[in-house]
């Protein structure tokens, strides 16, 4: 192994000012994500609280075992829109009882844990990422069902949720669903689909139907405990496998259902010693330049993340613009491609695409720092055969089998986000720094097309071009897609499962890297044609 070599200068004037941008990211970042932890504010939360309930992210605490981590998923789901940030409900991998699995924890402080359409997409991510990693689920259950105002966008693709909860009892991976409070309506199939059901006595309610529902449709006088009590269901209906005392009792009984699920990983351990980076992870906030067109090392970072800095390089003179070659972290063996300079020639996608090739021969999962600001143009380029260059490096990202994870540390544009291994090319997980941007293309040169355009189609019918009008029209889709390629802004929108802190970068990863292998790692069999 070759240990990388750092050229890092933290007094140099420009680390200093890359560093101080990170920091004022990182705090607008705390911010938004402090909203998500707010729930409902402190009105609902107090309200929860003298009911003798907890907190969804209390709930998740007493579940996982004791000093270890979680990994919460999409935390800023629904930034930007009429909804809550977070999206009512908290998702994420944490370690019960020995055993990594998959907890989404409904959030009864905002609108009763009402389900809206981000809550929905979120969860299909967190289940997505359960099913290609083969985690068991724990669902903490207090929901009001659909979020009524907006049932247009829920009723039809929630259905969803009870498919996959089938699903994963049939590709044996276990589901279990501890209830706290309402889970009603349709919510009610969440128990009634899982492997595994825990009731709160005197607080659980699953019913398809409530005490007025039931009187318009048959006219039966019965109230809550009589139709969806936990006690009734445990006794009478047998929907409740066990019944807790309360909350603590419940996550109780939780964690020893998951201790005796007997589950066992499919995938390779860690097969090199876990060793830490020769380099200081502090040094990861002054990498980033603040002009993200400004080129930088990737080495730094991977030099910053990888097990003892160790890193053997392939094809290092060959399409030097794309940074490849072979790592381990956290003791789990890694292929790594990194963007170097921006921008993707000829050279570095058939590089790229060999490289691919060769993970998936060795079955060693990818991980992918972006950096790119797509594909080159221009007549030369073209001629060169870009474009089939090009394809050929997406059919390998898009073919490959075995595990790929992502991180944007700055710019993703144009079809370099997808040779990239962007959201669309389904990485098993992707994550975004505070400063990252994506978009088709830079805000500058978007509006510059859109102003060529506009001024030759004005020509073509002999009308006089409105300069004025175009300056401004320039300046208010400059702000626009300055705006829509933030990182926060991708992030509400479920382009990555979560903004993280570039210092955390290593558990992050050796967290999805664990995870990954609870499943098995397999390479590609065949890939599509490649045009030569």
């Amino acid at each position: 192994m070759t240990v990388l070599r750092s050229t890092v200068d933290r007094r140099a004037p420009e680390f200093r000012a890359n560093r101080e941008a990170m920091l004022a990211k990182l705090a607008e970042l705390a911010t938004e994500h402090g909203r998500a932890l707010a729930g409902g504010g402190p009105k609902y939360v107090d309200r929860h609280h003298s009911r003798g309930k907890l907190l969804p992210r209390e709930r998740v605490e007493l579940l996982v075992d004791q000093d270890s981590a979680f990994l919460e998923l999409s935390p800023l789901a629904a930034w930007g829109t009429d909804f809550a940030v977070g999206a009512s409900v908290v998702t994420g991998i944490g370690v019960v009882s020995g055993v990594e699995c998959l907890i989404v924890a409904n959030d009864p402080t905002v609108r009763g844990g009402a389900s809206n359409p981000w809550t929905l997409r979120k969860t299909f991510r967190a289940t997505d990422i359960a099913l290609a990693n083969r985690l068991p689920v724990v669902n903490l259950v207090e929901s009001g069902g659909a979020d009524l105002a907006s049932q247009s966008e829920i009723f039809i693709p929630g259905g969803r949720l009870f498919r996959d909860l089938t699903r994963f009892s049939a590709a044996g991976i276990p589901t279990v669903t501890l209830v706290f409070g309402n889970s009603t309506a349709g919510g009610a199939y969440v128990p009634g689909m899982s492997d595994h059901v825990v009731m709160v006595r005197e607080r659980a309610k699953v019913f398809l139907g409530g005490p007025p529902l039931v009187r318009m449709a048959t006219g039966e006088e019965a109230d809550d405990e009589e139709l969806g009590g936990a006690e009734m269901h445990a006794r009478t209906s047998g929907l409740a496998d066990h019944l807790a005392e309360d909350e603590r009792d419940a996550l109780r009984i939780g964690r020893r259902i998951v201790a005796r699920l007997n589950w066992r990983k499919r995938g390779p351990g860690p097969s090199l010693p876990p060793l830490d980076p020769v380099h200081d992870a502090e040094d990861l906030l002054g990498l980033v330049p603040t002009d993200l067109r400004t080129p930088f090392d990737p080495r730094e970072v991977i030099a910053r993340i990888v097990d003892g800095s160790e890193f053997d390089e392939f094809k290092p003179r060959y399409g030097t613009s794309l940074v490849t070659g072979w790592a381990s972290l956290h003791g789990y063996p890694l292929g790594v491609l990194a963007n170097a300079r921006g921008v993707l020639f000829s050279a570095e996608a058939q590089k790229a695409a060999q490289f691919i090739q060769l993970a998936n021969s060795a079955e060693v999962p990818l991980l992918f720092l972006q950096n790119t600001t797509g594909y080159m143009v221009g007549r030369d380029y073209e001629q060169a055969g870009i474009i089939k260059h090009g394809a050929m490096m997406i059919n390998a990202v898009s073919n490959s089998a075995v595990p790929h994870l992502t991180v944007v540390m700055g710019a993703s544009y144009g079809a370099g986000n997808y040779g990239m291994c962007g959201r669309a090319y389904d990485p098993r997980f992707l994550f975004t720094w505070p400063n990252a941007k994506s978009a088709v293309m830079g805000p500058a040169q978007l509006a510059g097309v859109l102003s060529i355009v506009a001024r030759q189609a004005a020509a073509a019918k002999g009308q006089p071009y409105d300069d004025e009008a175009d300056a401004n029209l320039r300046a208010m889709v400059e702000h626009q897609v300055e705006q829509q390629s933030l990182a926060p802004f991708l992030s509400g929108r479920l382009h990555d499962d979560g903004v993280i802190d570039p210092r955390d970068t290593r558990t992050v990863l050796g967290i999805c890297l664990s995870a990954i292998h609870s499943g098995p790692v397999r390479g590609a069999e065949r890939f599509g044609v490649f045009r030569m």
